[in-house]
């Protein structure tokens, strides 16, 4: 093989390969400024919105994406057509009050992103599982959804425990 071959295969494999993990798909990474469909187990941004209890706008990179708390579902507040649900409207301050201008971690679970293109984490600010949080103070039911169901047995336990003790939806609705 003369000199030059062997680095010009080096140089297409690594142009593939960058294509691949950065370009290639249509979930993001490339001209969309959006967070890829793979990678990093973990991310961390900025809590530009909150939605409602459950769902969240953050900034990642520079981009904003739509992320989906896995886990949990807090009553209606927002939700086109439909009334605003018991409860719905303090799940979604209590949300707005913790994480709004926020630096958050967030901890992906099997699937990325569900079928409305949201990711979908578990969200963490510094030490608080914010996921848990929302269940065990009442705002927030669980919703188990396979195959994203890592922290399930520790949510049900909470919600158990809010059930019991009327906290939050539990002792109003």
């Amino acid at each position: 093989m003369a000199p030059g071959k062997g680095l010009g295969a080096v140089a297409l494999l690594i142009v593939l390969v960058a294509i691949l993990l950065f370009g290639g798909d249509d979930e993001g990474g490339g001209s969309s400024g959006r967070v890829p469909a793979t990678g990093a187990k973990e991310l961390r941004g900025e809590v530009s919105r909150v939605v409602d209890g459950d769902t969240i706008e953050v900034e990642i990179g520079g981009a904003e994406d739509d992320v989906r708390l896995i886990g949990v579902d807090t009553p209606e507040s927002v939700k086109p057509g439909e009334p605003v649900q018991c409860f719905g409207l303090e799940a979604s301050e209590f949300t707005k009050d913790l994480l709004e201008g926020e630096d958050v971690r967030l901890e992906f679970d099997r699937e990325r992103r569900d079928v409305y293109d949201r990711l979908l984490a578990y969200v963490y600010l510094r030490d608080l599982f914010v996921n848990a949080e929302l269940v065990s103070e009442g705002y927030a039911r669980t919703l188990e959804i396979e195959p994203n169901t890592a922290h399930a047995e520790q949510l049900a336990r909470l919600e158990q425990q809010a059930g019991a003790a009327g906290r939050g939806l539990w002792g109003s609705c």
